[in-house]
């Protein structure tokens, strides 16, 4: 059976470091894809990539994904692992997501390979599945908003996710605006100190309670100054995500803009994911006449900013538009 499987990628517009505590998002799936082209055939799955020398060569039964070889490989053993019945695949992997920039490269991935390998269900069960696969390849806890925005994109929108209740709202994004994003800094979550403001969260949990419920006035209570500074920005970002909802729905580009901004900051002042070179970037877009806002978008340490913009303000960067989620598009 041949199979051509369309994967997109994800910029968050607001929403950074809420998911894994089951707070709010605000992703949109993007025109930027991780194609996977093939055969569903035989009895191991059987992968090539243009961007890797080494091609993937597994069994339909893996225990331990996260000692597959070669390293990309490790994503695709995650989704064998937790497919209740995968099928064998033999294809090839193109992408133009660039790996390292905080567009959602492996869940782009991860979500591509459930497809190819026979996957049957909800975009929610695709997304917690492949999830699941990325935290067992990786060794990262991260959260659902990458897998749940591509699985389950809606064009002209972004996603308003209920991490905690699992809903999905799609929100309408204005026509005469352009979303730009610019590539800064690669990063890899592995290896970066993600995993301790996982465990910073929990400890302010520990404390006050969901961070999902708590608000910063109750965060403010919290003794330790690093997970004071931590719970901080969880809350007033989930705050900010319902803000900016509301204002480009409703087309208040500025204040829209604003929040942005604010969200960046709290990134660089309470949650320290942030770098200089990220800094800069946000503010020289901030300046730029007919930029309503920019942010760093997603798990930080490195990777993209994303700006709010009239149309042809920046002259850098992809114009990137709200599209459809992943899909086998011949089969």
């Amino acid at each position: 059976m041949n199979l051509h499987v369309l994967s997109p990628g994800r910029v968050n517009l607001i929403g950074d470091h809420t998911d894994y505590t089951g707070g709010l998002v605000l992703p949109m799936a993007i025109d930027r894809y991780t194609e996977i082209k093939g055969t569903r055939e035989g009895d191991r799955v059987r992968l090539s990539s243009f961007d890797e020398p080494a091609a993937v060569d597994l069994p339909l039964h893996i225990d331990r994904p996260q000692d597959a070889e070669p390293a990309w490989g490790k994503y695709v053993a995650g989704v064998i692992s937790e497919l209740p019945h995968p099928q064998g695949f033999h294809g090839h992997v193109t992408t133009d997501i660039p790996i390292g920039a905080g567009l959602s490269s492996s869940a782009a991935l991860e979500v591509a390979v459930a497809l190819a390998l026979g996957f049957k269900g909800t975009p929610l069960t695709l997304a917690q599945l492949c999830q699941r696969a990325e935290n067992r390849a990786s060794g990262v806890p991260s959260g659902i908003m990458d897998q749940l925005a591509i699985a389950a994109g809606v064009a002209g929108h972004a996603l308003m996710i209920n991490c905690g209740e699992l809903t999905v709202t799609p929100v309408a994004l204005p026509t005469d605006i352009e979303i730009v994003v610019q590539f800064i800094a690669h990063r890899t979550l592995v290896g970066s100190p993600y995993a301790e403001r996982v465990a910073q969260c929990a400890a302010a949990e520990g404390i006050i309670g969901p961070l999902r419920h708590a608000t910063t006035a109750q965060a403010r209570t919290i003794d330790d100054p690093v997970v004071r500074s931590r719970a901080m920005h969880v809350t007033s970002e989930n705050r900010r995500v319902l803000e900016f909802a509301d204002a480009i729905s409703t087309g208040h580009l500025a204040a829209a803009g604003r929040l942005m901004v604010q969200s960046h900051n709290s990134l660089r002042d309470l949650y320290a994911t942030s770098t200089p070179t990220m800094d800069a970037a946000v503010a020289q877009l901030a300046a730029t006449p007919g930029v309503y806002g920019a942010r760093m978008t997603g798990g930080g340490f490195g990777g993209c900013v994303v700006a709010l913009t009239d149309p042809g303000a920046l002259t850098t960067g992809w114009v990137v538009r709200a599209v459809d989620g992943a899909t086998i598009v011949a089969g």
